[in-house]
């Protein structure tokens, strides 16, 4: 739920994370040409806030509305699109170029990997010009003779925004419970259809979280509700099927608004797993999947700074723990004697210089993934001999991972493998002589050919001697190592989310017109372990900044890049790294792309009304505390902006976005406008319909994709 950002991992295969949408407002907000073609200013209304001494004057906080229809909210941002869409203009012909070059690399009949669950085998798959997935399943992992479970297009068709955020069958086999939002706000309805007949039942449970967990009974469903101010998950239902929402039990409520709640089903289907999640601690609650009336228990009093998640093999929980292990460990204990960690016994010990980030439980074998410096790892071994076996791979840089093992008494590891030249391959690995079977790499329409690519991975030091890794691929007959490039570098770099070096479809775009990509994994991810995590937050976040601005310098140094035709782009938590980035460094970006970025830090989170904020405060401090206070306003970047040029900036935003909320880069763009001393263009795009995650449809998506690109391709042509 953090401030992450999906646009940019918009999977080409079929995903559930299928979009939201909302209806437009319905202002009368049409334009003269002249209002079209101008940059708006906005009125300067102050408001005062007192805190530590201090009185903060924000003259644009008129711009928050939550409720998204007041007409001189609604106006401003209609003539902000218009002046962007003006500006953009001579570009239209680029977009649509890009628009229908990149749909052409997309395989229109596209089918996912059969999963087994039970008895049947599950899969999605888009047709023709489909936006979105249909869900089958099949008696084999063929998918022969399938049957259609949902037809999501069918579903989207009465909005202009539709996601899918759960679908779960019962242990039967007969009922299919799934969850939609039409909102883009993340508040998800979960409906009941009975497989035998394909119709819905009259069960219909609003305002929740989108996941949906099955009881044993086939009659039993448990759910997260919503507070619907905060946003947050705090309560856990069961719902009879048959009953109305009114009649939910309350099964837990989360009372500690730092905490996220979750619901889970342990692998062998017999324990239900109440999740609690803050940024620096975590833990589970247990009760039976075979009882109704089950209540839950936890595993363990919760501890500050205690992460551990759980899983269960026969009479065995196996624990990740970060008990006196930074970088993780795995323990393992009898179910009934948990409670006490003097019986927890080593699976796997603590290494510093290694971080355990998953696991995965056969009956007879354990499959984990590590990451050693930087790099992601899955090893095999056995439970019985402690044998191991590492999966090997070619690229110098590339991630990894498990996915969609969903059976205990399998003989083989499902994993998917990609890199910044390898589109997703998913493979299935034999536990026993470790030959691996590829079941599917997603296929490049035209004439792409990866050997015409080169990736790299090379390490720049940072000004505090950190290393810094950084992932690099560009076109190899268009690159010359002599700053001749134009070079666009992404970031992240928070919660400890790691951006891994991955296949991008729509990247080829730009890689193809002689652009150098780099990711710089920057502090405040965890690509070199937790500690990497550690410093860069809280009162190191300053950090992640610095090694951003150091990456650049350097590459450009290196000749990966043209001086002055240097690139940056980041999302949500990235495009507060925008934001601040620019703040420190503007001289060395020609133009920056901030989508959906969280740039009003000092505000958000003094205001605990809105969605996220008390989540947050072990991630980026609680600025009630002064030292806090004073340290978060001197990067945020809303508080930072100067007198001074800036880079040639385009802001993306969702009316709907729930994780930061419009109104944060509506005062940023505001602010900006009345502060900056150059003539570069300062554009504000916001979609009126969307959210957090940008438009829905697979195809929907490339047109934002196609406007982000122009604004980039058209400055380094000199043509914007």
């Amino acid at each position: 739920m953090k401030r992450l950002i999906l646009w940019q991992f918009a999977l080409s295969s079929v995903v559930l994370a299928t979009g939201c949408h909302l209806t437009k407002p319905v202002n009368d907000t049409s334009l003269t040409q002249a209002e079209a073609t101008t940059a708006p200013i906005a009125v300067k209304i102050p408001h005062t806030t007192k805190i530590h001494g201090y009185e903060i004057v924000d003259n644009y906080h008129w711009l928050r509305d939550d409720t998204r229809s007041k007409p001189e909210v609604i106006t401003h941002l209609e003539k902000e699109n218009a002046y962007t869409d003006s500006v953009l203009a001579p570009s239209n012909a680029l977009q649509s170029q890009l628009f229908t070059e990149i749909k052409s690399k997309i395989v229109k009949d596209n089918r996912s990997v059969p999963v087994r669950k039970g008895h049947f085998f599950y899969f999605y798959e888009t047709v023709g010009e489909q936006e979105y997935a249909s869900v089958y399943r099949s008696i084999n992992v063929k998918g022969e003779n399938p049957e259609l479970l949902l037809d999501i297009n069918e579903l989207a068709k009465a909005y202009e925004y539709f996601a899918i955020g759960d679908i779960e069958v019962s242990p039967n086999a007969k009922l299919m419970a799934y969850s939609q939002d039409t909102l883009s706000r993340r508040i998800y309805t979960i409906k009941v259809k009975n497989l035998e007949t394909g119709e819905l039942l009259s069960d219909e449970l609003t305002g929740t979280q989108g996941g949906v967990i099955w009881a044993n009974d086939n009659k039993t469903l448990y759910y997260v509700k919503k507070d619907p101010v905060s946003l947050l998950g705090t309560q856990v239902f069961r719902h009879t099927l048959g009953t109305s929402q009114e009649q939910d039990e309350l099964v837990y409520e989360e009372l500690d608004n730092t905490y996220y709640t979750g619901v889970s089903k342990s692998k062998d289907g017999e324990q239900i797993f109440i999740h609690h999640s803050s940024t620096e601690s975590k833990g589970v609650s247990v009760l039976s999947a075979n009882d109704s009336k089950s209540k839950p228990k936890r595993l363990l009093p919760r501890e500050k700074g205690h992460e551990y998640h759980i899983a269960k093999l026969n009479d065995w929980y196996y624990i990740m723990t970060n008990l006196d292990a930074v970088n993780f460990k795995l323990m393992k204990v009898k179910v009934g004697l948990a409670s006490d960690k003097n019986n927890w016994t080593t699976v796997i010990a603590h290494r510093p210089n290694v971080k355990l980030e998953d696991f995965n439980l056969f009956e007879n074998h354990l499959v984990y993934q590590s990451r050693d410096q930087g790099q992601s790892k899955v090893t095999i071994r056995e439970l019985h001999k402690n044998k191991e076996h590492e999966l090997t791979f070619n690229d110098p840089a590339y991630k990894v991972y498990m996915t969609n093992n969903t059976m205990l008494n399998s003989d083989s590891v499902r994993v998917v493998y990609t890199s910044m030249t390898t589109p997703q391959t998913t493979f299935e690995v034999d536990l026993n002589d470790y030959s691996k079977a590829t079941l599917k790499q997603e296929q490049v329409l035209g004439d792409f050919n990866p050997d015409d690519y080169l990736s790299e991975r090379i390490f720049i030091t940072a000004r505090d001697g950190a290393k810094v890794p950084v992932s690099i691929v560009y076109k190899k007959s268009l690159f010359k190592k002599d700053g001749t490039n134009p070079l666009l570098q992404y970031g992240y770099g928070s919660y400890g989310y790691t951006v891994d070096p991955r296949f991008s479809v729509s990247r080829l775009s730009l890689l193809d017109r002689g652009f150098v990509y780099a990711i710089a994994h920057i502090r405040g991810s965890q690509m070199l372990g937790r500690p990497w995590y550690e410093d860069g937050k809280k009162l190191t976040k300053k950090n992640t900044f610095n090694d951003f601005v150091d990456v650049t310098k350097a590459l450009v140094v290196q000749g990966y890049g043209d001086k002055h035709r240097v690139y940056a782009q980041g999302g949500s938590a990235g495009g507060l790294l925008m934001g601040a980035v620019i703040n420190q460094a503007a001289e060395l970006y020609h133009g920056v792309h901030a989508a959906v970025p969280f740039v009003d830090v000092i505000n958000t989170m003094l205001d605990e009304s809105l969605p996220l904020t008390t989540n947050e405060y072990d991630e980026w401090g609680n600025p009630n505390n002064k030292t806090y206070f004073d340290y978060m306003r001197s990067y945020s970047p809303y508080d930072q902006v100067t007198q001074k040029s800036y880079p040639n900036l385009l802001v993306t935003t969702g009316l709907h976005d729930s994780q930061v909320q419009y109104f944060e880069p509506a005062k940023w763009v505001a602010k900006l406008r009345e502060m900056k001393t150059d003539d570069n263009k300062l554009l504000f795009k916001v979609d009126m319909e969307a959210g957090h995650g940008g438009a829905s449809g697979r195809f929907k998506r490339i047109k934002d994709t196609a406007l982000n690109y122009a604004f980039f391709i058209e400055l380094a042509n000199g043509r914007l």
